[in-house]
């Protein structure tokens, strides 16, 4: 029996007479406290679990010797003392220990893998982690542990050669975790990102959602479809009535909102996960984004002199592209992606900035209208203030919205592939293209 999966409803009766199932419900009980408590002291949390791991020690050591006899009930009794030893975020060797005996024991403890797994990971052996959630599937399927083995090939996939590949495992088998409970919001959210580390967050949420975010940076193909998809999951994962006070999941979502350049549906969702748990410093990615939006509002309302620049428009050259392209200016796009469409502007300012990727520029088209460009996917030396650009299939923004009593309404254009950009009429080479190292904050739980 994998006591540790039981529901604990249904075993209130039977606890009183069964001192392993007593400890069972215990170490379920202290395992929700992990994943849904959040103080707005961190260390609060961390005493708490000191004092419910502590209560559930003293009830496996009060364990009469009559329930320890058989291998089974001794496999239960390692398995439970390890995940209760286990439940802190650094690793610890007693917990191996114990859950090592426990899968000698009875092989056929699926949660023990899966803890035992959690322990190597932390302690940074990611192979010896992977092997044990290997083996926790040999048993059959199960949803928790196919989402911690798509969050740890998400960990590997960091210093890897085959990065794409790993991605692309973790994220089948974040798919694998929501067709065994479709209603589970862990699951959609695993299957997305969040943070830019990488080292194993306890009681973090990670996967579909999580999957396609790390996706979108990690094969370098910066595709806007990746992000929609992430979001897609993401907003599953809040059907779940237990994901809705999850403070991971606001604060990815809103991660995948500041990508798509929802400004206010990314601040609003920062807000959300601060306010629940002050420990994901969410006020410090609201802080970023909106000390980017002030610096781009300041530039676009920046005095430039109208004789430098219609100077700067004048000097504007044709560019040959691909006859099927029509020639525009910002004024004609529509919002969205504007299909055999190229505008050619003058870059004014590069926004220097503290988030990992876009690169930010304020620039002019020809008609002189200033907008924002976002550019993903370049080495930030490619573009420079005075050059000029050619921007193919863009896609379009009409950003319009108030925070905290500001308001903030500029015009945007991204482009999410090199191919979408020349520079002084040439297309930009491989070379010139970056692949981001940005990957959620993944931690085994």
């Amino acid at each position: 029996m994998n006591s540790i999966t039981q529901n604990p409803s249904t075993q209130s009766n039977d606890a009183e007479e069964d001192p392993l199932l007593k400890a069972s419900m215990a170490t379920l009980n202290l395992y929700k406290i992990r994943d849904t408590f959040y103080p707005q002291n961190p260390d609060d949390k961390i005493s708490k679990l000191q004092q419910d791991s502590q209560y559930c020690l003293n009830l496996l050591d009060s364990i009469p010797p009559e329930f320890r006899k058989s291998a089974i009930q001794r496999a239960t009794y390692e398995h439970l003392k390890g995940k209760v030893l286990d439940v802190f975020p650094d690793y610890r060797k007693e917990a191996e220990d114990h859950l090592s005996k426990a899968v000698k024991l009875n092989p056929s403890l699926t949660d023990a893998w899966l803890s035992l797994g959690n322990c190597f990971w932390k302690k940074g052996e990611l192979v010896s982690a992977k092997n044990c959630f290997d083996r926790a599937l040999s048993k059959g399927p199960d949803k928790n542990v196919l989402c911690q083995l798509s969050m740890l090939e998400r960990k590997m996939a960091q210093d890897s050669d085959n990065k794409a590949e790993l991605v692309d495992e973790s994220i089948r088998h974040a798919k694998e975790a929501i067709t065994l409970d479709v209603a589970d919001g862990n699951s959609w959210s695993s299957t997305l990102i969040v943070k830019l580390f990488v080292t194993p967050v306890f009681g973090l949420p990670d996967n579909l959602g999580n999957a396609c975010l790390t996706s979108f940076f990690a094969s370098g193909a910066w595709d806007y479809s990746k992000l929609c998809q992430s979001l897609k999951a993401y907003q599953n994962a809040e059907k779940d009535e237990m994901m809705k006070g999850n403070p991971d999941l606001y604060f990815n979502c809103a991660t995948v909102n500041k990508y798509l350049e929802n400004y206010d549906k990314a601040l609003n969702g920062f807000e959300a996960a601060c306010k629940i748990d002050p420990a994901l410093n969410a006020s410090g990615e609201i802080q970023k984004m909106v000390g980017l939006l002030d610096k781009l509002e300041s530039l676009l309302k920046r005095h430039i002199k109208a004789k430098r620049l219609a100077s700067l428009v004048s000097s504007l050259v044709p560019v040959e592209v691909n006859l099927s392209y029509k020639k525009a200016t910002i004024d004609l796009l529509f919002e969205g992606l504007n299909k055999s469409t190229a505008v050619t502007g003058k870059v004014l300012f590069f926004v220097k900035h503290n988030n990992v990727a876009p690169l930010y520029y304020v620039a002019c088209d020809s008609n002189q209208m200033c907008f924002v460009l976002s550019v993903y996917g370049i080495q930030d030396y490619v573009i420079r203030e005075g050059d000029q650009i050619t921007l193919l299939e863009p896609w379009y923004k009409n950003v319009n919205f108030s925070w905290k009593g500001k308001q903030y309404s500029f015009k945007s254009i991204r482009a999410d592939f090199k191919e979408q950009v020349m520079v002084n009429g040439k297309a930009l080479s491989a070379n010139q293209a970056i692949s981001t190292s940005f990957y959620a904050q993944h931690k085994p739980t």
